[in-house]
Formats: C-alpha cells, structure tokens, sequence
C-alpha cells in the first residue's frame, strides 16, 4: 500500500513491530527556539519574571515530557531513557532550545528529543505570556541522531 511503517498493509495504522530488531545505542538532538521582544528575553536572563524561574521550569517540562513521550503521540514506542539534557541559551530576543535524548534499545528516540524541546518551548510561552503576546515557537526540528538501521543524520 504504502512506504510508511506505521500503515499495515490493509491500511490501517499500526505500531511498528521492533522484536526482531537489535538493542542498539541511539541518541537523538532537537533544537527550536522561542522568539519574543528582547525585554522579555531579558526578563528571563535575569530572573525577573513574576511566575519564578523561566529557564528551570522548562527545562524540568522538556525531560518530563521526553519521559512521557510514548503516552502522548500515538503509536509510538514506551522507550527507557538512559539521559535526556537540555540546554537553554537565552539570546537578544529569543531562546535555543537544544534537547538530546539518549536509549540503548530497538527503536530510535527522536520523538523524545523533538517532545522535549516543543514541551520546553510551551513552558517559556506560558510562563512569559502575560509579558510577550508577540512570542512565537519555531524551527522546531532534528538536527542529528545516530544508532539504528538508518544509522547517523544531521541536518545541514
């Protein structure tokens, strides 16, 4: 029917069977970033908003939506995360968000890197946009993993 893996042949979606595949070492990176004014970057740099630490806060939501990742998009794998790390870098008038996301297993962990960045990014939102109506969340992507049949990807 089709190329995609989450379709069977009868078209209907399916969880991709991973039994018969190797346990392997895989670690994939998301990045994004939350443009907003650059006072309201500023805020955040300095601790300075009413709702306490922007950056902590985002950075406890990003692991734990990585951690939750196979019970909120559908027909993705429950994987053990060995590491998950986020790094925030808050910038003239936005912030980076880089997430990395690490499993010894069959599947890879993109999805838990791409979640735990669009997670992270959602917490700055809301906890700035009483501030900031004018932020916006973007360039939400992978930029490399590695492990797997596939084997190494990085974005250009």
């Amino acid at each position: 029917m089709s190329g995609l893996t989450h379709i069977g042949p009868d078209g209907a979606a399916r969880m991709v069977d991973v039994s018969a595949k190797p346990v392997t070492a895989r670690e994939a990176e998301a990045k994004g970033r939350v443009v907003m004014k650059p006072e309201t970057a500023a805020l955040i740099r300095d601790g300075q908003t009413a709702k306490g630490d922007v950056l902590a806060a985002a950075r406890i939501a990003g692991i734990m939506a990585a951690k939750k990742t196979g019970a909120l998009i559908p027909l993705c794998h429950p994987l053990p995360l060995d590491a998950v790390s986020i790094d925030l870098i808050v910038g003239e008038d936005a912030v980076e968000i880089i997430a990395i996301a690490r499993t010894t297993g069959r599947t890879g962990v993109e999805m838990e890197a791409l979640t735990a960045v669009s997670l992270a990014a959602l917490t700055i939102y809301d906890m700035v946009k009483a501030v900031d109506k004018t932020m916006r969340i973007e360039s939400v992507r992978l930029t490399r993993k590695t492990g797997g049949k596939s084997g190494e990807f990085s974005a250009p």
